[in-house]
């Protein structure tokens, strides 16, 4: 019983500090580390410039999502 009160206060400590407020975010980040790594495998030149790129339009888009929420 005391182990899976534990577990469940870990796990859920867990998914606040990953997931927070935005599950979107945290998704998007899964998918880009995901995509990155597929890329590099076969062109590591190319994941230099798509993974930065990819980043900084969820940036962006998260940035405009919240400002439409404030």
């Amino acid at each position: 019983m005391r182990l899976g009160r534990w577990l469940a206060t870990f796990g859920r400590f867990w998914w606040e500090f990953i997931v927070g407020d935005t599950p979107e975010v945290a998704l998007g980040v899964a998918v880009i580390v995901v995509a990155g790594w597929l890329i590099a495998k076969s062109a590591q030149a190319a994941a230099v410039v798509v993974v930065p790129l990819a980043i900084i339009a969820l940036l962006a888009a998260s940035l405009r999502r919240g400002l439409k929420a404030a």
